[in-house]
């Protein structure tokens, strides 16, 4: 199990990574491309749909052949991902960095959803609250990602090289990971449930689509700034590129702190306190970065965004998955949602940005996650987690 936990660490650090080192370049390779904001909403949108065929393939994939051979297909498209990006930067060819994008999203659709499920069946072998530190390691993985894209961004070392190395990095993290994932989780879950009869019944649970609405305003908010965060501050605050990249560094530093630190709070304070306080930092942060015009209170602003975005994934997916039975197909439902927001939603603030201003456009991020404030009890599961148990205890006897 230690093995297995630490694999899972490398299988979330390697998106943060890949992801962050796309993002940190991007005023660089939008420049390279010449693209205007819309232009840059389309290549975006090669995130977008590969994304969605991810997802709405990844649930069926893990019930069938289970989490380790949709992890392995998955992340072996994010890593190849970075390359072809990187091909397209050198090539100054705005559809091949798109089918690089897309190559991530399906990856990252399929292969997010099925660590998740892994991961969220090593929190319940354990007992112990794993989900906000394996995220961490996302987060984690954004900043050292940031960090080096930042370097090179200052160096100047060109888009294209420094994403080549980042490949061989992943590639080599990838190998060594995937060895330490066991075959068949997951596939237990539809083999109980018969014939996937189960899955629909699940949208008519109000805890669970409370839930999925929490994770999806939160993780929208994760990867509006994920996607564009540097372009927001060069564009809507005049930092230059380096400096875009500083604060989107700090933006990974506070969703890391938050994330490794969250199990304290979690124990101590409990799920509903600890989800509306990270709704409310958000935003506290958001609205400092739109209205804002000091640059300086903008990037200061951010930290509050990146703590306050930080919980809201992790332990929307612990509660899912103690909503009822068959946790498979919860988690799956809730990170579905997650990846919707995380991938799809940033390219549609894309279009918003180009007739109002990135600025304007996160509005609609902030209205999300005002909702999240308000909608945070339903991350407390205690009750109906009890009344599952004497339930089971009752039918036993």
């Amino acid at each position: 199990m230690r093995r297995r936990r630490r694999a899972l660490f490398l299988f979330f650090l390697i998106p943060g990574v890949s992801l962050a080192s796309w993002v940190a370049r991007t005023p660089d390779i939008r420049d390279r491309l010449e693209a205007s904001t819309a232009e840059m909403g389309v290549i975006l949108f090669g995130l977008s749909l590969g994304s969605m065929i991810g997802i709405l393939c990844s649930g069926r994939l893990v019930s069938r052949f289970g989490t380790r051979p949709v992890m392995g297909v998955g992340f072996s498209l994010i890593v190849t991902s970075v390359g072809v990006v990187s091909a397209g930067s050198l090539l100054a060819s705005a559809p091949l960095v798109m089918a690089g994008l897309f190559m991530f999203g399906v990856g990252m659709g399929g292969g997010e959803v099925a660590i998740n499920v892994d991961a969220a069946d090593v929190e319940r072998a354990t007992g112990k609250t794993t989900m906000p530190i394996l995220h961490g390691c996302f987060s984690l993985g954004t900043v050292l990602g940031a960090l080096v894209g930042m370097a090179a961004t200052a160096v100047p070392v060109p888009a294209h090289w420094h994403l080549a190395v980042i490949t061989v990095i992943v590639t080599a993290m990838l190998l060594y990971a995937i060895r330490a994932i066991p075959a068949g989780t997951g596939l237990q879950a539809p083999r109980e449930t018969g014939s996937g009869q189960a899955r629909p019944k699940l949208w008519k649970d109000t805890q669970l689509v409370l839930i999925g609405a929490i994770v999806l305003a939160m993780a929208l908010a994760e990867g509006a700034a994920s996607d564009w965060l540097p372009l927001l501050m060069v564009d809507g605050h005049g930092l230059d590129a380096t400096s875009g990249s500083l604060v989107y560094t700090g933006f990974a530093a506070a969703m890391t702190v938050g994330r490794f630190g969250g199990a304290y709070f979690l124990d101590r304070f409990g799920r509903t306190a600890v989800m509306r306080a990270c709704a409310v930092s958000g935003t506290i942060g958001l609205l400092a970065v739109i209205f804002s015009d000091n640059a300086v209170l903008a990037g200061a602003a951010v930290l509050f965004w990146g703590l306050g975005a930080s919980l809201g994934f992790p332990v929307a997916l612990s509660a899912a998955g103690e909503t009822g039975p068959d946790e498979t197909a919860r988690v799956s439902l809730v990170a579905t949602l997650g990846y919707i927001a995380f991938l799809v939603g940033p390219p549609a603030l894309g279009f918003l940005g180009e007739h109002w201003g990135l600025r304007s456009a996160m509005l609609v991020v902030l209205v999300f996650v005002v909702s999240a404030i308000f909608l945070a009890p339903a991350v407390d599961t205690r009750r109906r987690s009890a009344a599952l148990e004497e339930q089971e205890r009752t039918q036993v006897s």
